[in-house]
């Protein structure tokens, strides 16, 4: 797989989205947030055969989203 400049520059920064929580046990259960929006996702894992991602949403179905200044650091 061929990267271009800027996924090598996001990839020797850490990429575009970073795992801020997770389990650590199988189920796996990890929050993941994009780097570039602040938009919170669920990663659920159950060894290699099943992976599901999804948005998470707050009480009124709007995205969570975390600041951006909170992933600096």
């Amino acid at each position: 797989m061929a990267f271009g400049r800027k996924e090598k520059e996001e990839k020797k920064k850490g990429g575009r989205f970073r795992t801020v929580s997770s389990n650590g046990a199988l189920p796996l259960y990890s929050v993941v947030v994009d780097t570039e929006t602040g938009v919170n996702y669920l990663v659920v894992a159950q060894g290699m055969e099943a992976v599901g991602v999804t948005v998470m949403l707050d009480a009124e179905g709007k995205p969570i989203v975390t600041p951006l200044t909170a992933l600096e650091g």
